[in-house]
């Protein structure tokens, strides 16, 4: 930050305004170009200061006003300044040819309030770099290149300073256009076949990144390019192998750069001439006897070169780009053998030395000798213990050693040594079989023919893959044939009755999957095997399947229902509305876990239990499952059966009740009689009355006979009803007494006091009343 005094004095002296830059290091930069500001030394003025701080006063002499320079602003009496735009140029142009001079101008055009003299700091950047900066008192500052080059190119700007206000240009783009020429070099003058030639290129005085494109030259070929980015240097380096016809190579290289997505190129470098020598002569390939040869004649060849030098030579012998044979540090290789068919074609002979390589080639033709054999038999396909005969022969042939083979992996098994062979053959006989032919040492071979002998198949079996001869109503059935004996492949017939169902060819075995089984299907299965034996067909035996319906709704019922009496029988009915026999039923209570009670299987749809004697410990819910072959099981709804007292049990209570209750009544009776003299008003009395209360009675002896058998299970519905019926019987015996009673007394025949009978009349009513 910067801060300026303009010091008010006489007219002799001459206005000044001191810069102070706290920025000491602002200068350091080595690219920086720097200009020194016309007038006074200001540093003289530093005298003058009195204090310095933020915002500085001078003190003025006596008689002048002190000025200042408060911020950004120059304070006065009527001298204010502005700017009004900063520019920036090039001279000549924005284009400028790598070489020429070139100025780079910065100008600031500032309007005053009056004529008073400023001081400008001038900065020019190129790429954000800073590259130039002066002081002046002038509206302009130059920043000059005496020689441009690639380097040079980029956006520049300038920034000017003056009074504490600053203010920077636009940004302006310089393209130099054109590189400097690059050198090249090489590191060697004269190279051998086989090595390189290593190549540096360089461009002085231009700034990376820079590409960099080499090139090799021969005479009457296009010339061979390689390009090398470099990053950080401005020079690379390359390699270019020598291969064999180079004799005289020039090399020349040139650069390029990348400028606002074009590429500026350099001139092309000096040429630079490098001479090749062969390390050896390009070599001959010799044939003998000539290169048409026949079938049985020995051919050889030769191949030979002339080096220069023995080491690390190698001469090598192909044909199809199969290696023949190969020598090291030698200048000869030979190569022989017998000539067959085979051998005709292109033969070459290469040497190698480092990585220099020459080659020759050559053809041979070889004339057949004579045709492949052929074989031939007088059946392909036969059964067992047939005769079969085999014949070798060549076409306009005679003269030849015949043999004839069978084909195995571990090698071929000669059989006969002449044209002709015949033999009763096995089902082990079947194979691939050749004859072969020599004549002076050439053997030639047939192609194979393949012999196939069948054995007759057996009497196909056919069952069910799972086992049993039986299905789930509703699942797929899988049916399996298979015949022990017989030569493969083996054809079979799957028949469901007399319909062809699927017809398979394998080897031992096929299946067949019906997937629509009826319930009342009763068409049986069978199956029919045949292979190319004369035979003919074998017929496996007839396959009854069993359709097996799964159980469907079971249900569970007892007799008697609901409630049982304790000690009765009770019989549980568990059927079910489908389902192949046998039947596996069970029976089951539940508890705090489910208790089997009964298990039976049976051929029917249903199955009686019968349970002897029931005790309370058999009051739960009951429910039956039922299964067969179908592996389901089928559960009933639940029952619920409660035990209660049998009929005897409450009819010993309920008369145990009604005695007790009648003995009651008549020792009342009979000491309620002994006790009154006056027997009739009290008897005529007590009738009245009993017929008045013979309603009460029938309640008390009904209220007591419910208490007593209150403890009872029994839950009839028609429990009062019964009881009611007892009681009213009862009561109606008691009256009948007392009226009997009643009677006798009235007609004088019984003594009421010693209850004595007057008349037999009364015997049975003083025995009944008395005791």
């Amino acid at each position: 930050m910067s801060s300026c005094t303009q010091l008010a004095q006489p007219s002799s002296w001459s206005s000044t305004c001191l810069l102070v830059n706290r920025k000491t290091d602002f200068f350091g930069e080595s690219q920086v170009h720097t200009a020194t500001a016309e007038g006074k030394d200001l540093a003289g003025a530093s005298g003058l200061f009195h204090k310095t701080r933020e915002n500085m006063e001078l003190d003025s002499p006596p008689g002048r006003p002190a000025v200042s320079c408060k911020g950004s602003e120059l304070y006065t009496q009527g001298r204010v300044f502005t700017f009004n735009t900063v520019e920036i140029n090039v001279q000549p142009s924005v284009k400028v040819k790598n070489g020429a001079p070139m100025s780079i101008i910065c100008h600031a055009d500032i309007s005053k309030s009056a004529d008073f003299q400023l001081k400008h700091n001038f900065t020019i950047f190129k790429d954000g770099k800073l590259v130039f900066m002066a002081v002046s008192d002038k509206d302009d500052a130059r920043y000059e290149v005496p020689m441009a080059r690639s380097s040079d190119t980029g956006e520049y700007e300038c920034t000017v300073e003056a009074g504490g206000k600053t203010k920077s240009s636009n940004s302006l783009h310089v393209w130099v256009t054109g590189m400097t020429k690059p050198i090249l070099t090489a590191e060697k003058k004269e190279v051998l076949e086989g090595e390189v030639v290593k190549l540096r290129c360089e461009l002085p005085e231009e700034v990376p990144p820079l590409y960099f494109y080499f090139r090799k030259i021969k005479m009457n070929s296009t010339p061979k390019e390689k390009y090398v980015f470099e990053a950080y240097k401005n020079y690379s380096e390359v390699e270019f192998s020598v291969e064999e016809g180079d004799n005289i190579l020039q090399f020349d290289c040139f650069g390029k750069r990348h400028v606002q997505r074009e590429f500026d190129s350099s001139e092309h470098s000096n040429k630079t001439l490098v001479t090749v020598r062969e390390p050896f002569i390009k070599p001959t390939l010799s044939v003998k006897p000539s290169r048409n040869i026949t079938e049985g004649d020995r051919i050889q060849l030769e191949c030979s070169t002339v080096v220069a030098r023995m080491r690390d030579i190698e001469i090598i012998l192909q044909k199809n780009k199969t290696i023949l044979n190969s020598v090291r540090d030698e200048k000869v290789l030979k190569y022989s053998a017998v000539a067959t068919l085979e051998d005709s074609g292109e033969y070459l002979c290469k040497v190698e030395q480092g990585r220099a390589s020459k080659s020759t080639k050559v053809n041979v033709v070889v004339s057949e000798l004579f045709p492949k054999p052929t074989l031939a038999a007088s059946m392909n396909k036969l059964d067992e213990n047939r005769e079969l005969t085999l014949s070798c022969s060549i076409s306009g042939f005679q003269r030849a050693k015949f043999s004839v083979l069978r084909r195995n992996s571990n090698g071929d098994v000669l059989l006969e040594t002449s044209r002709n062979l015949t033999m009763r053959v096995s089902v082990n006989d079947t194979g691939s079989y050749i004859c072969k032919a020599e004549v002076k040492g050439i053997v030639k071979e047939s192609k194979p023919i393949r012999i196939n002998v069948y054995a007759p198949v057996s009497k196909p079996t056919l069952s069910v893959v799972s086992g049993l001869p039986e299905v789930v109503l509703g699942k797929p059935l899988q049916l399996i044939c298979r015949s022990a004996r017989g030569t493969p492949p083996i054809t079979f017939k799957f028949y469901k009755g007399n319909v062809t169902k699927e017809t398979v060819t394998n080897d031992t075995y096929a299946t067949f999957l019906d997937e629509n089984v009826g319930q009342n299907d009763k068409k049986g299965y069978k199956c029919d095997a045949r292979n190319n034996h004369s035979s003919g067909v074998k017929t496996s035996n007839i396959l009854n399947v069993t359709v097996v319906v799964p159980i469907r709704n079971a249900s569970l019922g007892s007799i008697p229902y609901g409630e049982v009496e304790e000690g009765s029988e009770t019989a549980f009915l568990c059927s079910v509305k489908e389902g192949s026999w046998p039947i596996h039923f069970r029976i089951f209570r539940k508890a705090d876990r489910d208790v089997l009670v009964f298990e039976q299987s049976e051929h029917a749809d249903r199955v009686m239990w019968r349970k002897g004697t029931m005790s309370r410990q058999d009051t739960g819910t009951y429910y039956c499952m039922a299964s067969n072959r179908a592996n389901v099981d089928v559960k009933s709804h639940p029952i619920t059966i409660s035990v209660i007292l049998a009929s005897w049990q409450k009819g010993v209570i309920v008369a145990f009740v009604l005695i007790s209750i009648a003995g009651a009544v008549t020792l009342a009776l009979w000491w309620f009689l002994c006790k009154k003299k006056k027997v009739l008003p009290w008897l005529l009395t007590r009738q009245v009355k009993n017929w008045q209360d013979s309603t009460m009675m029938e309640t008390t002896i009904q209220d007591l006979t419910l208490r007593v058998l209150r403890w009872s299970t029994l839950k009839l519905k028609y429990q009062r009803l019964i009881l009611t019926k007892v009681i009213n019987i009862l009561a109606s015996i008691v009256m009948f007494w007392e009226q009997l009673w009643a009677c006798c007394y009235f007609l004088n025949l019984v003594d009421i006091g010693t209850c004595e009978c007057k008349s037999r009349l009364c015997f049975l009513c003083v025995t009944v009343s008395c005791n």
